[in-house]
């Protein structure tokens, strides 16, 4: 992943997956590893993220380099992966 903004989206959206499917091993490692790319190669860290439902937003807000930094991200972007996973849970067994 390029840039911090990737990271942090596919983080989020591997986060809110392996939140709603705790027992999914296959989810809780991939979120490992993407928790990792964030903190050791780009350097991210105090990540804290709030979900506002009244305005269909993720708020995500770290760290880098020393300097607060924040973003948002579109409910519906995040959560269509997990959406699908609960509409064809036959497609996405767990492992």
């Amino acid at each position: 992943m390029r840039s911090v903004q990737d990271a942090l989206y596919n983080w989020l959206t591997i986060k809110v997956v392996a939140e709603g499917r705790p027992d999914d091993k296959a989810a809780q490692e991939t979120y490992e590893l993407f928790d990792g790319i964030l903190r050791q190669d780009h350097g991210v860290s105090h990540i804290e993220v709030e979900r506002r439902e009244d305005d269909e937003m993720y708020y995500v807000s770290y760290e880098k380099d020393g300097v607060s930094k924040s973003t948002r991200f579109p409910l519906e972007l995040i959560d269509c992966y997990l959406e699908q996973m609960q509409r064809e849970p036959e497609k996405f067994k767990n492992y």
